[in-house]
This record gives C-alpha cells, structure tokens and sequence, in this order.
C-alpha cells in the first residue's frame, strides 16, 4: 500500500473515531413526544381535536365509509356542483348533514366534558379505580356514539344519489 494512502487512512480512522467521542451525549433519548402537551388544557385532546369536535367535524370517523366509497353529506355539499346535485337532491343532503352536525357538535361536547374530567382527576390526583373504569366506559361511548352519527350518515348519503354522482365524487375526492 502507498504510504500516503496509509496515512489518509490512519486520518480518516482517528478522525472518526474522535468526532464520534466529542459528539455530545444525546440527552433527549428519555424525552417523551409528548414533551409539550403537558400544557394542553385537556391533556388527550388538541387544540384542533377540540375545535373539531366543537363544530361537528368527521375528526376521522367515518374513514370506513368514505374510504370505501360511500359518501357523506358534508363532502357531497361541498362538490355538489361538481356531481350536478338536483335541488331536491341538495335540499335531502342539506337536512342529513344538518341532522348530523347538530347530533354530533352535542355528542361531541359530551365527550370533551368526559375528558376533561379525567384529566382533572388526574391533575388533582383526585380519581380513584372505580371512577377511572367509570369515566373510561363513558368516554369509550361517547366516542362509539360520535362514530355511529358520521358513519350513519355515509349510509343514508348514497342512497339520495345516482351511482354516477358516487362515481364522480369518488374520482374528485382521489379515491378512484
């Protein structure tokens, strides 16, 4: 071996071995990513989860239904040009999306009470077993409640539909 490719060699080799001992330690391995959410006022729910919830969005819900074709009334509202709803057609949905929004903005403001108070019990250290599985079930149904609302609705949409209009929603929404 050349001599000079020896020593560029022995170089690189101490060069790699000293950068990688006066690197600093890495003290944010033990930080939680949740580091920050500490501050939040309910603890499990963002700012944008809450405001969500508030104004009775799908927050996710109904990903089986649309995923899977079937429209909801809130998509269908706002592509209703772009599918050529019929007035009845947008009277119908408007109704459904109406009836939902109000159902879910009620069930979702139960939900963000129920989390409040297990955060509070928590903060205040404050809850006891019985009412952690307590709330836990009451959470757990309002969030089974808040999914059957937007899913209910992607089974009453379709049917208000001609099966172009799905097709068509379904191309502009990036499903097909």
């Amino acid at each position: 071996m050349r001599p000079h490719l020896v020593t560029a060699i022995a170089l690189l080799a101490l060069t790699v071995h000293f950068s990688a001992h006066a690197a600093p330690q890495n003290h944010s391995a033990h930080h939680s990513a949740y580091g920050g959410q500490q501050h939040r006022a309910i603890k499990s729910l963002s700012h944008e989860d809450v405001e969500e919830l508030r104004r009775g969005g799908g927050w996710g819900l109904a990903k089986a239904a649309e995923l899977n074709g079937m429209p909801g009334p809130a998509h269908v509202l706002e592509l209703k040009d772009k599918i050529a709803l019929t007035p009845d057609q947008t009277t119908t949905i408007k109704a459904i999306f109406q009836d939902m929004q109000r159902r879910a903005v009620a069930k979702g403001e139960q939900l963000i009470a129920l989390e409040m108070q297990l955060d509070h019990g928590f903060k205040t250290r404050h809850i006891t077993d019985q009412r952690l599985r307590a709330l836990l079930t009451m959470i757990a149904q309002a969030r089974e409640d808040l999914r059957y609302i937007h899913l209910s609705m992607h089974l009453k949409t379709p049917k208000i539909l001609t099966d172009t209009q799905i097709s068509q929603y379904n191309i502009l929404r990036g499903y097909k």
